[in-house]
């Protein structure tokens, strides 16, 4: 079946200070197909999205929809023509409602002054029913878990009949289920004549989806064609220069003695029912503790817990043997723990600062000397770490916000190290990185393994866990389900695990 084109970019450069962002770049996007775009975080690939969305314009080339230039000085403008994005990071208000979230800037009225909340009540259902979800419009965005929030950013665009829409990481904050409830919700837009620009780092998931394929590479397009045929293996080596899939190299060393223990660890909801339900787990220095289950599990709150942000939480923990009874994030951090959250962008980052004051934001002591701060030492760490975490960069002066998604979450890491923690909490440390990015990352958690730090980290993706733990811990409703050595541990068996009382979860848990 042929495909039209319906928007073009012709010979697009985009440059920032210090760094081009995109060169000479040509780009064909198909309607009523999926066009799926991938490369390494930085690539280029949210720049090329958002010139065409309207949020930044070509340094030089040009934008041609149906063979007429255009050109977006305004994400209005772009929406005129049918153009809609869903950001890999989210962009809603948590204080206000799904509904009122999906019709903000184009909220419907009666007349020219009243807003129809009941019409925008209406239609968010609907947009609900065929996403598949139980939300209810008049829930708190803030209230909601990542992966629903995610579900109401798609239902903005859905609102609005884009001819033309981006999905920009769209899967990566979903379960399994709700993913395959986007493929379908896909291809009725497809059905439908819809042009779809698809971003993912999970490379399976575009071979089953895509039916075009750009890669780009520092800002470079260095291949474009149909997905008819393409692998793993062209994919990576258009990406990188070289094929394979090498999460961490595994570096074989003893354990130490007990870091950190937890014992009958709970949390209850405020809607009643408990979050994390008797908790126990134990973490010997230089293991990797891999902690596995599907959304709404209590992974990430467990890790909450243990970091000090929910103080009225039950149970005992310990670290190198000593009670753990201080109550705030600094206390603990103080102990030696340190978190990487899953929502990098809202709980890791303050994105109006540096590259550098983020970094060592959690650290500020270690280059204080009474009253007065060392900038040259505080400069000198920092650039020990953008080597080290290869962090690409055109200055540690510019803001955070300017870097992509996988260099924000390396910025992130450094944070966490700079504090040198005994114990590293990790949630979802891969998500929305690359392929590249992912190896470096879990290259170094595994450095930092064999110097003695004890890791736990959360992931719900399977190759992760089981490449990377030592041991692994599946959780399903609050509570520890399973648990697995490296070698007993299949993917049936934590699946399995990782199942067991799902089905009964309460609407309420999903929702935290």
């Amino acid at each position: 079946m042929k495909h039209p084109i319906g928007l073009s970019i012709r010979n697009g450069t985009k440059v920032y200070p210090g760094t081009v962002a995109l060169s000479a770049a040509d780009f064909d996007l198909h309607m009523g197909a999926v066009n799926v775009l991938v490369g390494e975080n930085g690539a280029g690939k949210s720049t090329m999205m958002k010139v065409i969305s309207g949020v930044e314009q070509l340094t030089s080339g040009e934008i041609l929809i149906d063979d007429k230039p255009v050109m977006f000085k305004t994400t209005e403008e772009a929406s005129r023509h049918g153009i809609g994005i869903v950001f890999q990071e989210l962009n809603l208000f948590p204080n206000l409602t799904v509904a009122e979230n999906i019709f903000i800037a184009r909220e419907k009225t009666r007349g020219r002054v009243d807003i129809d909340k009941a019409a925008q009540r209406e239609q968010t259902r609907a947009l609900m029913e065929r996403l598949e979800q139980d939300i209810d419009p008049d829930d708190l965005v803030g209230d909601l878990r990542v992966g629903q929030q995610q579900i109401v950013e798609i239902a903005k665009s859905l609102a609005h009949d884009a001819r033309i829409l981006i999905l920009d990481e769209p899967t990566s904050a979903l379960s399994a289920a709700e993913v395959e409830i986007l493929f379908r919700v896909i291809a009725d837009l497809k059905a439908n004549g819809v042009g779809i620009v698809y971003i993912s780092h999970r490379l399976e998931e575009l071979i089953r989806i895509g039916d075009y394929i750009t890669v780009l590479r520092d800002g470079v397009i260095t291949g474009a064609r149909s997905m008819k045929g393409v692998d793993v293996d062209w994919i990576v080596r258009n990406m990188i220069g070289e094929s394979g899939k090498d999460f961490a190299k595994e570096i074989d060393h003893p354990f130490g003695d007990e870091v950190f223990r937890a014992e009958h660890v709970s949390l209850g909801s405020p809607a009643g029912g408990l979050l994390v339900d008797d908790v126990s787990l134990s973490l010997k220095q230089g293991e990797i503790l891999g902690v596995y289950g599907l959304m709404g599990a209590g992974r990430s709150e467990f890790l909450e817990c243990v970091i000090g942000r929910h103080p009225h939480a039950r149970g005992e923990m310990y670290v190198n043997g000593v009670p753990l009874k201080e109550k705030t994030v600094a206390g603990r951090i103080g102990r030696g723990l340190a978190l990487i959250p899953e929502d990098r962008k809202n709980d890791g980052l303050v994105e109006i600062l540096s590259i550098r004051e983020n970094m060592t934001l959690s650290s500020l002591k270690k280059f204080t000397r009474g009253l007065y701060m060392s900038l040259t030492r505080e400069r000198q760490t920092v650039a020990e770490f953008v080597k080290r975490m290869t962090v690409k960069i055109a200055s540690a002066e510019h803001a955070v916000s300017s870097l992509s998604g996988g260099n924000q979450q390396k910025v992130v890491i450094s944070k966490a190290l700079m504090t040198d923690p005994k114990v590293l909490l990790m949630d979802e440390p891969s998500r929305g990185i690359d392929i590249g990015a992912k190896a470096e990352v879990f290259r170094v958690m595994r450095k930092l393994a064999a110097d003695g730090l004890g890791i736990i980290f959360v992931t719900s993706d399977l190759d992760e866990v089981m490449s990377l733990s030592d041991r692994i811990l599946v959780m399903s409703n609050g509570r520890v389900t399973g648990e697995f050595n490296r070698k007993e541990a299949t993917n049936g068996a934590l699946v399995e695990a990782s199942a067991i009382g799902h089905a009964t979860a309460s609407r309420n848990k999903e929702h935290v």
